[in-house]
């Protein structure tokens, strides 16, 4: 915010003009002509005006242009000469184009103009009046000099000096103006800097944005992988384990075989761990060969589950992304219903390949009926996820366990979709049941 008070150099600088002022019109020899008490009052007064003038000229240049023209109608109509202290308007000049504003800068610079042509007007006719002595003008004045100047120079002195006066006065006014298109295009620069320097670091959030963003989908997307690999594994080692409490003493042929069920899960647990691992570090996996998806049924029939399996139409060749999308929903189908599901009762597993009721897609059923415990709360409901950082997270609400979520996420990310429904219990004989359904294109859908 500008200040409206003169600052010490302004002050300075009128002290000094409003002091050469009043010597000035102390000297019998200076300007104006006559030692008398009225012409060095009037002396005084000009000086003390164009000090006090020079002194609000930077933080008024407006009003210090208005009291210029005051004192020039002032001069006209009293007949007070000119001093030489007078020449300080000059800052005035220069101050109404640096500080003014548009409309005072070119006030300033219309007053210069308009000034030398009044000096001319009013030199020819103080000249009339005063060679025909009409008024009777009393003492000589700087009026004379300058006339007497003219007469020397001829003519053309009376339009030459004037517009002199004008240029010299013209001079610090384009200084000003200079100045001021300097100042502003200083202040553009370092605006367009400013805003360049804004710009580049919105870019550089938004990059960072974008790089956190795609962490923290790859810890999803790791965080899914471990869970359906190590929750399929676990729920297989679990079947396992409680089948076991329960073979008969003796039979050690069956423990051998839940055993090496185990055994098996675990390994192929492992196996697909470090394939999920391999594939987050941006390594290209070499000991992971693809696996059809029977493998899962028979692994959920090793774990002692019924598991009745329909395939219905020809298989197809699939991608390797999209048979791994299909791998994985299947898995954790599997996993929900080894889980969820009665022990007591098959889980259903059909698949449909496309035959022209459904163009371009496999579609997965998994369909189980409630154990008793879980009858009594929804069916999807999860254990304590895991995070892509290993930490626990707050339970996932039954609507919508991680389980779902990923299979969702997995299948909406290559075109697919996931239904899942629950239909209540009818009675003793008709258990409440869960199916979930997933469609699964059997080829890459072209951008």
């Amino acid at each position: 915010m500008t200040s409206t008070r003169p600052g010490g150099p302004e002050i300075v600088a009128g002290a000094v003009v409003a002091t050469l002022g009043v010597l000035l019109a102390l000297d019998p020899g200076g300007p104006f002509g006559y030692y008398s008490l009225d012409t060095v009052l009037a002396g005084i007064v000009v000086a003390l005006a164009t000090g006090g003038i020079v002194t609000i000229s930077r933080v008024r240049p407006g009003l210090a242009l208005a009291l210029v023209w005051v004192m020039a109608v002032m001069h006209v109509l009293t007949g007070t000469s000119i001093s030489y202290v007078e020449v300080a308007f000059a800052v005035v000049a220069f101050t109404t184009a640096r500080w003014g504003s548009s409309l005072i800068a070119t006030l300033g610079g219309l007053s210069i103009l308009g000034a030398g042509v009044l000096a001319f007007l009013a030199t020819l006719a103080y000249r009339a009046y005063h060679r025909f002595d009409l008024i009777g003008l009393g003492p000589p004045s700087a009026y004379d000099t300058l006339l007497g100047v003219q007469d020397r120079l001829g003519d053309a002195a009376y339009l030459a000096v004037p517009l002199a006066g004008a240029a010299v006065l013209s001079i610090p006014w384009l200084v000003g103006l200079a100045l001021r298109f300097s100042d502003r295009a200083t202040a553009s620069q370092a605006g367009q800097e400013a805003a360049e320097e804004v710009a580049a670091r919105a870019r550089r959030e938004s990059e960072q944005a974008r790089e956190i963003a795609r962490l923290r989908d790859d810890q999803a997307r790791l965080a899914r992988d471990v869970h359906d690999v190590v929750g399929h594994s676990l729920a297989v080692i679990l079947a396992q384990a409680e089948s076991a409490q329960y073979a008969a003493d003796g039979d050690t042929e069956k423990l051998k075989t839940t055993l090496a069920t185990i055994a098996t899960s675990a390994r192929s647990s492992l196996q697909d761990v470090r394939h999920v691992l391999t594939t987050a570090s941006g390594e290209q996996p070499t000991d992971v060969a693809p696996r059809p998806l029977d493998t899962l049924v028979e692994g959920v029939r090793a774990s002692g589950h019924e598991v009745v399996s329909r395939e219905l139409g020809t298989p197809q060749p699939m991608p390797p992304d999209l048979e791994v999308v299909a791998f994985r929903v299947l898995q954790e189908m599997l996993t929900n219903a080894i889980r969820h599901g009665s022990r007591d009762e098959p889980v259903f597993v059909e698949r449909h390949w496309p035959d022209g009721s459904w163009a371009g897609e496999l579609r997965i059923e998994v369909r189980n009926s409630l154990s008793s415990r879980d009858d009594e709360r929804a069916a999807t409901e999860e254990t304590q996820p895991l995070t892509a950082l290993g930490t626990s997270a707050p339970p996932s609400p039954p609507e919508e366990g991680r389980g779902l979520d990923g299979m969702r996420r997995r299948l909406e990310a290559c075109g697919g979709r996931l239904d899942v429904r629950r239909r209540e219990s009818a009675g003793a004989e008709d258990p409440a049941t869960f199916t979930t359904t997933a469609w699964v294109p059997v080829r890459t859908v072209s951008p």
